[in-house]
């Protein structure tokens, strides 16, 4: 979790249990964010609670921290029995297994006291029935795996609850989870303390809180003008073939340097990209609704440990229903309207572009434009967090760029001018500019036909087959290794998921720039995160490509003589003829 503040208060103000307080700082928490500020004192007071803060505020340790003070506290009565004392609710499995294990960090010196269970894995709730009949203190859950366990009596929490926490209301409210949530209030006692967090204050949420919450403080954490200036946002405007060759070009070039999410709408896309880099030899790791959720979580957990450098998102937020108001969706053009496609079976609790904690994200390249103002927020909210730097690239597709090769359309009339004039109308609303960006078309013309080769090798088919293949490999990952790595967890470190797919054929020429279509320019400061501190040089010397080590072998051993060859005599001109 992100930790980084500006004031000179500490967690020590706090006076936590012993080994709360040492968990904490073995985490290296020093000061508290804004909204650990504000919320713990208050939470630990045992007011109710309706918050608003930006993604990567610290806000999963604003609730857990008192959560589990609370718990230590009560553990300290001779009588105390064991009783479900706290459910928090979370919309999806990702940020379910996050939250979890954010609590097991906290609870590292009093776990054998204090236990955390994660329900919003893929196990049959029968199956989970003798983990709730354990009664852990704390149950992580989405709406829908909580409410089975409450009808099935798996878990009863009308006598002993003591905290409830919606995380992420707001997304939990636009994936449709209403009526669960009030089906579960049906279940819980008339007095407990709660916590609503969310990103955005909506209708519904003010409906929720009146539901929910009992004379609650309601904290609107705004970012400041310095955190807002923490991310740089810009836009290209092009067509679809041009999204893979500035792509192309902006990380065979290195021109972002650090870690990168390249978010994509829709499953085909996600692995057409990804063929596409393997093409040039360029790893990455996917990401999306039909991977097996043990694959997914290792997946972000490997990303943000730095084994990954590029990761290839599937935001499917369109098919949760997180789409703009009602007010702004009145005209919806024909391009916009949603393809029938063929029923997959995918994970209905899956979600990257928000709650989920990508730590250190250089940038965020928005390869397909998202469907909606909203989502576009949570997809830059993946980079520049917790003070840190961070930019988002966004592609736009515009009318009159719109590509005629079906090969490399989306669709017919798919174009993403309507979101992105709501997305720009947003932004200067916030004071935040959307900066344009253009390549130099001398500089990126001598990559087109490379590109163009690698396209045409990655057709459907090949799409379909890369699809299938890495299922089944993330299956065999997830299910059937599982109880090894359950025994050698360190085994996990030797499980890579940016594997080549290659059911198309690899050409080996690609995978190496010929120093002639090399451009002698400085790397775009748009492009280049963090320069104070890191800046980039010059493209050229910063491309490990051709290197020219042989050559200065082969000049060292001639002495600094001409090592031309010599041309061979022709043997048919020097025949002597005998007389």
């Amino acid at each position: 979790m992100a930790n980084s503040s500006s004031s000179t208060e500490t967690f020590e103000t706090f006076d936590f249990d012993p080994r709360l307080a040492r968990a904490v700082a073995q985490l290296n928490f020093t000061h508290p964010t804004l909204v650990q500020q504000k919320v713990i004192p208050l939470a630990l007071a045992g007011k109710d609670i309706l918050a608003r803060a930006r993604t990567g505020s610290g806000k999963t340790a604003a609730y857990s921290m008192p959560i589990v003070q609370k718990i230590l506290a009560s553990k300290e009565s001779i009588d105390a029995e064991p009783s479900i004392k706290a459910l928090i609710l979370v919309p999806t499995r990702e940020l379910a297994e996050q939250v979890t294990g954010h609590i097991n960090k906290l609870l590292v010196y009093s776990n054998q006291i204090v236990k955390v269970a994660n329900l919003a894995g893929q196990v049959a709730p029968q199956l989970q029935r003798p983990l709730l009949a354990e009664k852990p203190d704390i149950i992580v859950a989405t709406p829908s795996k909580a409410l089975v366990h409450l009808e099935a009596h798996n878990m009863v929490l009308n006598e002993s609850l003591e905290n409830l926490v919606i995380d992420e209301a707001d997304l939990i409210l636009s994936f449709g989870y209403e009526d669960d949530l009030r089906k579960i209030l049906s279940f819980l006692p008339k007095i407990y303390q709660s916590f609503l967090m969310s990103a955005t204050f909506t209708k519904d949420i003010e409906e929720l809180k009146d539901l929910v919450l009992r004379k609650p403080v309601l904290l609107e954490l705004d970012e400041d003008d310095e955190e807002a200036e923490q991310l740089s946002q810009y836009v290209i405007k092009c067509s679809e073939f041009e999204k893979f060759l500035y792509t192309f070009v902006i990380i065979k070039l290195r021109l972002i340097k650090g870690k990168v999410i390249l978010f994509v709408n829709d499953i085909d896309r996600c692995y057409k990209l990804k063929l596409f880099l393997e093409q040039f030899s360029i790893k990455s790791c996917i990401l999306n609704s039909e991977l097996p959720l043990n694959s997914r979580y290792h997946i972000v957990e490997e990303f943000n440990r730095g084994i990954y450098d590029y990761l290839i998102a599937t935001d499917e937020s369109e098919l949760k229903g997180e789409q703009d108001s009602d007010d702004e969706d009145k005209k919806v053009e024909e391009n916009e309207k949603p393809k029938k496609k063929a029923k997959i079976q995918r994970d209905k609790e899956y979600g990257v572009s928000r709650g989920v904690d990508f730590q250190n994200v250089a940038a965020v390249v928005n390869f397909d434009f998202p469907t909606s103002s909203k989502a576009y927020t949570h997809r830059v909210g993946r980079t520049a967090r917790g003070g840190q730097r961070g930019m988002s690239l966004s592609f736009v597709v515009t009318r009159e760029s719109m590509d005629t090769n079906k090969d490399n359309a989306r669709g017919n009339n798919s174009h993403d001018e309507v979101v992105y004039k709501r997305v720009e109308k947003q932004q200067t609303e916030k004071k935040a500019e959307m900066k344009p960006y253009t390549f130099e078309k001398k500089n990126v013309d001598g990559f087109k036909y490379r590109v163009q080769d690698a396209l045409k090798a990655v057709s459907k088919m090949a799409i379909k087959e890369a699809r299938i293949k890495e299922i089944k490999r993330e299956i065999m990952n997830s299910e059937k290794l599982k109880a090894h790595f359950e025994d050698k967890p360190k085994d996990l470190d030797f499980l890579r998921h940016d594997q080549a797919l290659q059911p198309s054929k690899v050409q080996e020429h690609m995978k190496h720039i010929p120093s002639y279509l090399m451009p002698r320019v400085a790397a775009p400061n748009a492009l280049a995160v963090d320069q104070a501190s890191n800046p980039v040089a010059s493209i050229g010397p910063n491309v490990p490509f051709n290197s020219d080590k042989r050559r200065r072998a082969a000049d060292s051993k001639t002495n600094g003589k001409s090592h031309v060859k010599k041309r061979k005599a022709d043997p048919l001109k020097s025949i002597k003829v005998r007389r």
